[in-house]
């Protein structure tokens, strides 16, 4: 079939129908705060509107106050007599000030600090209004594309296109719900999900957050769920996107000649349709009121795609139903208790069609002969638990414990039934059996293995601390990460069997005596063994935010990180304890009333190895070739039947035991990490209106990678070392490219592991590099009930040897496993811009109240291209040239630009770039004054104009190795 590698955004249209039985339920806990000014030594009350809880403070003499780790929402503030009514946003802090309201913005019946002059943090806040009133996807990936600094990354396929925070790739982010970090860091391109309306706030981090914060090189993404208040509320909605106001794809056509396939479609989209309705039913209020809250949200999804290919179609199902249930305990007000539970389990149906092997079906627009049906299923649930208690007036300490399961998709039915059929090649290499078809056998699972599944548990403890000018705080940040793997062949049915004739010699495996001219079977097992393969991250924290003045808060923080991967047995393989992040920064207050903020940062950040490493790294593999006189083939598999025993000695490659952990990973690995520097300024230029300036630069320091060129490894050895030594290192290296390689070799053949180093000039590796540069230009004007909007200009550039735990040139998603360092050549041009590279981006979105009932939203997006490269292949002319099965695909940055001169050295990033883009997005609401403004009904236009562009391209240019030594061939677009 087909492979779509071009991606289009075709316009869609989005219905939407919401109806509230009361108001909305408003937001719920990770953390914000409330301080300001009041009289010196006055008391200060804060009391939750949807809850009724009251907490107090006494001002300090200088009339200062605040209320640290607060659940978002509104707060009515007391003292002296005035009263202001508040929101708290996550993750932010709320300027209250009791003697003046000049910079008091207005929000509806809440006010809140325009400028938040308390935290050195980039960061944005959406609430679940500010999010509807907007046409933008129901996605929390879509919602952080709103922030500035951010853009869409490549699509790594099954619709997966995460944004990219910062030049970073987008396997560095990393997402937190409620608190509990839900990132799963397998490779990092997933996250926990739950039903998008049980969202209350979303923030996005984009850079120089505090030490409370780790894990991440790009972005961070903190949710906070809905909760239940003191008045029972209900309501619903539901959306739909039609396929037939969804306009058609683009078809993109081959110009490749040697295969046969000029002019027929490369990627074929114009007959592909998207159906989706989604309802959702919400109930929340108090069990005990003052005390128990709770709320519920359940959202059901009827799903449908259809999607065409060249050989055959399929229709994608999906009405799995998942919801949200939070449960809130004010057991007094000093002392909270709360409850999230999350399922977020996928199960989708799978219909495939086939169309006639004459090709008379090719490229059909419809749905051809039924194939069969299979399913889908996977997700698993998230638990939260965590406790926050207001101990004294200047105490307050939190404690989190979470789990989240996330079983893999598993594919049961008609798209497995090559499953037990071996891999079979016939005498003239033609492909026999029933292994092949339109869903070849890729591999058998090991039966006994428990399903692929990732289980995080999480725990953590903070607190906050004021003393005098300081408000200190600490914590330890811990958690386990269980990723199971099944093992099992990587031929399906077990076997890779290929026939053969004996030849002239009457030789069989070095035997002697067989009949020249009658067949025999060669027969490969290629086996990896299952594991559970664990990750330990933990951290311990400390930060100090000191008023120096009235005016200017200095910040300072340190991390300490802990990492440790471990095999299969439980072995660690790398472990790395006490990494110190140090975090530093300032913020001024230039005139005292939150009207002109200048703030930089400037920190260090880590962030793990993915549990995919230990299981590509230190996982056992049996390869065994052995050879067979056989008495006849199978009807149906065409296996051999009537082996008789082996022919000469099995040709063992490999013996199925898994590899020493000390032999796979740098002794002295330095786990990937970033240093960053951020400063910027933010001017209140009115009562309402907000403008910004940003300058940031990030450098990686140690790049993670690894590395294949073991042959080059041991001849160093053999040269330097020991001139005895046989090559038996282990086929990949983790190490940092750029640094000495310090690896544990078996020299004497007889286990003992001897500490070898290999100096970086031996290796003939590029240093891992990746530097990104930004200005950012921002405005906001909060919406005011009658309009707002939000803008901001990106001028960036990311450059270097890498882009990060992903390699988008080659759509590869092995965090930290990608081929840009498997040989030094591969790493030959690799120094040039990075696939996130978008040098400009425009953004400005916004609403208007066009009379009480009508309002109409825009999301509009320009953005210049990515930079594109040249793939080919390495030329036998580079030194470290292993012989063309080393390099089985196009790899490198060696490519045939110019059929003139044939294959050259092409720099990464410098054969164009994709179009511009330029996108708008349209809503129209209504919600009636006859139904008392609790019934919406909304239309979402996406893509308004139909703009249908590029945004990656298939960069490999060379057709094939022979093509890439020769001066004719052509030049592949």
């Amino acid at each position: 079939m087909t492979n779509k590698t071009f991606n289009w955004r075709p316009s869609a249209v989005a219905l939407a129908v919401s109806v509230c039985l009361a108001s909305t339920a408003m937001a719920q806990s990770s953390d914000g705060s409330l301080f300001g000014r009041a009289k010196g030594g006055a008391s200060v009350s804060i009391t939750a509107v949807d809850t009724g809880v009251t907490r107090q403070v006494k001002a300090e003499a200088d009339g200062s106050f605040n209320f640290a780790k607060l659940p978002p929402g509104r707060y009515k503030v007391t003292s002296g007599g005035v009263t202001r009514e508040v929101s708290v946003a996550i993750g932010s802090g709320t300027e209250v000030v009791l003697e003046d309201t000049a910079r008091i913005e207005i929000v509806g019946s809440r006010i809140r600090s325009s400028i938040d002059v308390t935290s050195v943090e980039s960061n944005s806040v959406f609430t679940q209004d500010q999010i509807r009133a907007l046409p933008v996807a129901r996605s929390v990936d879509a919602v952080a594309l709103l922030a500035p600094g951010t853009v869409k990354g490549d699509n790594f396929g099954d619709d997966l296109t995460l944004p990219s925070f910062g030049g970073a790739s987008i396997a560095e982010n990393g997402y937190y719900i409620n608190g509990l970090d839900v990132t799963n860091i397998r490779n990092f391109l997933s996250y926990a999900e739950l039903p998008f309306d049980a969202i209350s706030q979303q923030q996005v981090k984009t850079g120089g957050y505090g030490a409370e914060y780790g894990r991440s090189l790009g972005g961070v993404v903190s949710l906070v769920t809905k909760k239940g208040t003191n008045e029972w509320k209900g309501g619903g909605a539901f959306y739909y996107e039609p396929r037939s106001m969804r306009r058609a794809g683009r078809d993109v056509y081959d110009q490749e000649v040697l295969d046969g396939r000029a002019g027929k479609p490369y990627t074929f989209n114009s007959a592909d349709t998207f159906d989706s309705k989604v309802g959702t039913v919400y109930a929340g209020g108090p069990l005990i009121k003052d005390k128990l809250f709770v709320f519920g949200l359940l959202e059901m999804v009827d799903e449908s795609r259809d999607v065409y290919n060249q050989s055959g179609s399929y229709l994608r199902r999906n009405s799995q139903p998942n919801g949200l249930i939070k449960l809130d305990w004010q057991l007094s007000p000093n002392h909270l208790f709360e409850f999230t539970g999350i399922t977020a389990k996928k199960k989708r149906t799978v219909y495939d069609y086939e169309n006639a092997l004459d090709g008379s079906e090719d490229y059909a627009k419809y749905h051809t002969t039924y194939g069969g049906k299979s399913t889908e299923a996977g997700g698993g649930n998230v638990m939260i638990g965590k406790y926050t208690g207001y101990l004294t007036d200047d105490l307050t300490v939190s404690a989190l414990v979470g789990r989240v399961t996330d079983k893999r998709l598993k594919t049961t039915g008609y798209r497995t039934q090559a499953e037990n059929c071996p891999v079979v090649l016939d005498l003239n290499l033609s492909e026999i059996g029933c292994w092949i078809g339109p869903f070849p056998g890729l591999g058998s699972p090991d039966p006994a293995a428990p399903d692929n599944q990732d289980k995080r548990k999480s725990f953590r403890f903070d607190l906050e601390y004021t003393l005098g000018k300081h408000t200190i705080k600490a914590g330890i940040d811990n958690q386990t990460f269980d990723s199971s793997e099944a093992g099992g062949s990587t031929f399906s049915g077990g076997h890779y069997y290929r026939y053969f004739t004996v030849g002239a010699n009457g030789q069989i495996n070095g035997v002697g005596g067989f009949t020249p001219g009658t067949q025999y079977v060669r027969d490969r097992i290629l086996q990896s063994t299952s594991g559970v393969y664990q990750v330990k991250n933990s951290a311990i924290y400390l930060e100090d935010s000191w008023k120096v003045t009235k005016n200017l808060m200095l910040y300072g923080g340190l991390r300490w990180e802990s990492f440790d991967n471990k095999n299969g047995d439980g072995v660690s393989f790398v472990k790395a304890d006490n990494l110190l992040a140090p975090r530093t920064g300032f913020t001024w207050d230039v005139n005292g009333d939150a009207s002109l903020k200048v703030f930089s940062t400037l920190g260090r950040y880590y962030i793990p190895v993915a549990s995919n490493t230990n299981i590509r790294a230190t996982r056992g593999e049996l390869f065994v070739t052995n050879f067979y006189n056989f008495t006849g083939r199978d009807p149906i598999t065409q296996g051999p039947l009537g082996l008789g025993a082996a022919i000469g000695a099995p040709q063992v490659s490999s013996d199925g035991s898994l590899p020493n952990p000390g032999s796979v990973a740098d002794t002295k690995l330095k786990p990937m990490n970033q240093d960053e520097l951020v400063l910027g300024i933010q001017k209140a230029v009115s009562k309402d209106l907000v403008i910004g300036g940003k300058v940031t630069y990030r450098k990686i320091n140690d790049g993670m990678d690894d590395y294949c060129d073991h042959t080059s490894v041991a001849n160093w050895i053999t040269a330097n070392v020991d001139a005895a030594y046989s090559d038996n290192l282990a086929t990949c290296m983790l190490m940092n490219p750029g640094r000495d390689l310090n690896i544990k070799v078996d020299l004497a053949g007889d286990g003992t592991l001897v500490p070898v180093t290999i100096p970086a000039s031996a290796l003939g590796l590029a240093k891992y590099s990746r530097v990104y540069k930004a200005l950012e230009l921002t405005v906001e004007k909060p919406f005011d009930g009658k309009w707002g909007l939000q803008g901001s200009y990106t001028l960036s550039s990311s450059k270097g040897t890498a882009e990060g735990y992903v390699q988008s040139n080659l759509n590869q998603d092995d965090a930290g496993l990608t081929q840009d360092f498997d040989f030094g050549s591969f790493t030959d041009g690799a120094n040039g811009y990075l696939p996130n590279d978008r040098r400009h981006v425009f953004k400005l979105f916004g609403n208007v109240q066009l009379t009480e009932e009508f309002r109409l939203g825009f999301n509009a997006t320009v953005a210049s291209g990515r930079p594109l490269s040249c793939i080919g292949f390495v030329p036998p002319t580079v030194p470290d040239y292993a012989g063309a099965n080393a390099y089985n695909s196009a790899s490198a940055y060696y490519c045939i630009k110019d059929t003139a001169t044939g294959s050259e050295l092409v720099r990464r990033g410098s054969v164009g770039r994709t179009p511009w883009l330029h996108t708008l997005d349209m809503q129209v609401a209504y919600t009636p004054t006859w139904a008392q403004k609790k019934l919406t009904l909304q239309v979402d236009v996406f893509n308004i104009f139909n703009a249908q562009k590029a945004t990656e391209l298939n960069e490999v240019r060379d057709y094939s190795r022979a093509e890439s030594n020769s001066t004719t061939a052509p030049y592949r677009v």
